[in-house]
């Protein structure tokens, strides 16, 4: 039998034989919680003459500096200051004269004069006849807040009224993420903000050594785009001049930025008359200038221009101080990753070889590196004559996109020409290869294809093996295209599952013949499987002309083959037989 609860044996039976009492929150158990609350609280009674506070808590003493005894019988209006939006105050006197509660974000000072960000919810309490007989108002310092994570939740719950406000901020992060340059990161984000905020603003950015390197200069004015293309285009002069662009680069990450008014009385004596003039036709009333701030230092400055001086309002200003912290934290990333980009590539390359003269061959080649990271691969690829008159090309790749991928691709590349220059056909170098691999464990796994190379009166006389390797292929004249399919073994590094012979191949190739060997960076990627990717190449490299240079031939099948966003790295070796 299942025992059923009433409210009224609840309390018993939670408790046992002890009841709750009927009276659970006393007067002086509530008095004593509100006291001791965390959060700052007022009490006003506006049946009283400029409804006076009659109660704070400590909490409130705590935020602002004021005593009960300072603040009790005056209006809570002495926390503002001049700089207090004047429209916020009005909605709130307002919502409060209608009887409706209220929620605002305004600017207040403490006792000592230091400003605050306050987060204010004021609530009407009414008797049984519906008079509001107090009303109780809560406030929230969310200054500090605004400096750390916790900005993003509290900033974008306090905009919700305004769907535009976070569809910019969304816009923001996603463009600047899509730009890999720098430069253009900079301009994206002027580009993007400055019209939906301002009459007219810029973003300047500064270098490694301090200076400003890079202003871009935006108006929301089609009429006056001419105006800020040659104010951003003539020099940083009128930049460096203007003592608030300093105080902004030189603040810390706690900046909290405020609109100021324009003291155009004062530009003439620091500003040139051709920038004066420039200036003035955008408009000068009111700035906000906000720090674009990095992880540990400030990288630049964005700043809006309204052409009124009451151009900003509350909700402008904490989007742009969002704007700028987000913005500062993404052009920082594009900018280390160009610096990581720079140094893998610069590796990377000092790994591969310089084609010279190879034999007097039409050769060519392409390593293009991977689109979506700025790792060090592992493709390599090498051509070179041997002791006997004969040319060596191969193209490799090694497992992984690190620097161990590198460190290994490096040394398969330079084991793999040591064997190849003492005499071993291309089946036997690979065989010792990968001996030599899996004693030494110089690597983890690796594939390649290794074609020896021999002129004959009639073209070439080619040899190859692969091992795991994607097969090369051979356009003849007239367009045929051939793939080299056999000598297949297991990429280097796992067990053989041959015997006996080493795999090895050999084929003839008329003059005007071209070879091409590929890492399946080229042909292979999600949208297109490897026998998909290895069939398109055949199709883009049957359609080169036949007259078509090495170098040509090459350009083509990157163009034909090599997506924008590329996963991997595309490593390409092109001989035409002449």
């Amino acid at each position: 039998m299942t025992d059923t609860l009433t409210p009224d044996d609840a309390p018993r039976a939670v408790l046992g034989d002890t009841p709750l009492p009927d009276e659970l929150l006393t007067e002086q158990l509530a008095r004593a919680i509100l006291e001791a609350g965390p959060l700052a609280m007022t009490v006003s009674d506006p049946r009283l003459p400029g409804d006076p506070v009659v109660w704070v808590n400590r909490a409130f003493t705590s935020l602002t500096g004021y005593t009960a005894e300072e603040v009790r019988g005056r209006n809570c209006r002495f926390l503002q200051c001049a700089d207090t939006d004047r429209d916020v105050v009005d909605r709130i006197r307002t919502a409060l004269d209608r009887g409706d509660d209220v929620q605002e974000l305004l600017l207040n000072v403490r006792k000592d004069g230091s400003p605050f960000w306050n987060q204010l919810a004021i609530t009407q309490l009414r008797d049984e006849t519906g008079q509001v007989t107090h009303r109780v108002g809560v406030q929230v310092d969310v200054t500090a807040e605004a400096d750390g994570e916790a900005a993003r939740t509290l900033e974008l719950s306090l905009m919700h009224r305004t769907a535009d406000r976070l569809e910019l901020l969304a816009r923001m992060g996603e463009e600047l993420s899509r730009h890999l340059e720098y430069g253009d990161a900079v301009d994206a984000l002027a580009d993007l903000v400055v019209p939906r905020l301002a009459t007219w603003g810029f973003v300047a950015m500064m270098s490694e050594t301090g200076h400003l390197e890079r202003v871009h200069v935006v108006t929301s004015d089609p009429a006056h785009a001419d105006a800020a293309h040659a104010l951003g285009s003539g020099g940083t002069t009128w930049l460096t001049a203007s003592p608030h662009v300093a105080a902004t680069l030189a603040a810390g990450a706690n900046h909290v930025p405020m609109p100021i008014t324009v003291d155009v009385s004062s530009l003439p004596t620091r500003t040139a008359p051709p920038e004066l003039h420039l200036l003035t036709t955008l408009g000068l009333g009111s700035a906000l200038l906000v720090p674009l701030t990095g992880r540990d230092r400030v990288l630049g400055v964005l700043c809006l221009v309204h052409r009124d001086r009451d151009g900003f309002d509350s909700e402008i200003v904490v989007t742009a101080a969002h704007l700028g912290r987000r913005a500062g934290v993404l052009l920082e990333n594009v900018r280390l990753y160009l610096a990581e980009r720079d140094a893998a590539l610069t590796l990377q390359h000092s790994l591969l070889p310089v084609l010279g003269d190879v034999g007097g061959l039409d050769v060519a080649a392409s390593y293009l590196p991977s689109g979506r990271r700025a790792e060090v691969g592992g493709d390599w690829f090498d051509a070179f004559v041997l002791p006997d008159g004969a040319v060596s090309l191969a193209v490799g790749d090694v497992v992984g996109h690190d620097l161990r991928a590198a460190a290994s691709m490096g040394q398969l590349r330079s084991l793999l020409r040591a064997s190849v220059w003492r005499g071993d056909r291309p089946g036997e170098a690979l065989e010792r290869l990968d001996g030599l691999v899996r004693a030494l464990d110089v690597a983890d796994v690796a594939t390649c294809v290794l074609v020896r190379w021999e002129r004959t009166a009639a073209g070439a006389h080619l040899t190859w093996a692969s091992a795991g390797h994607p097969p090369a292929l051979v356009r003849l004249p007239g367009g045929e295209v051939r793939g080299l399919d056999g000598a297949r073994s297991t990429p280097v590094g796992l067990p053989p599952v041959h015997t006996g012979n080493v795999p090895e191949e050999s084929v003839e190739v008329p003059h005007g013949a071209v070879l091409v060997l590929y890492s399946d960076g080229l042909v292979e990627r999600r949208d297109r499987g490897l026998r998909e990717g290895i069939a398109g190449l055949a199709d883009a490299l049957a359609a080169v002309p036949d007259d078509a240079s090495a170098t040509q031939v090459c350009d083509a099948l990157t163009a034909a083959l090599v997506d924008e966003h590329q996963e991997d790295d595309v490593c390409l070796l092109v001989v035409r037989v002449d």
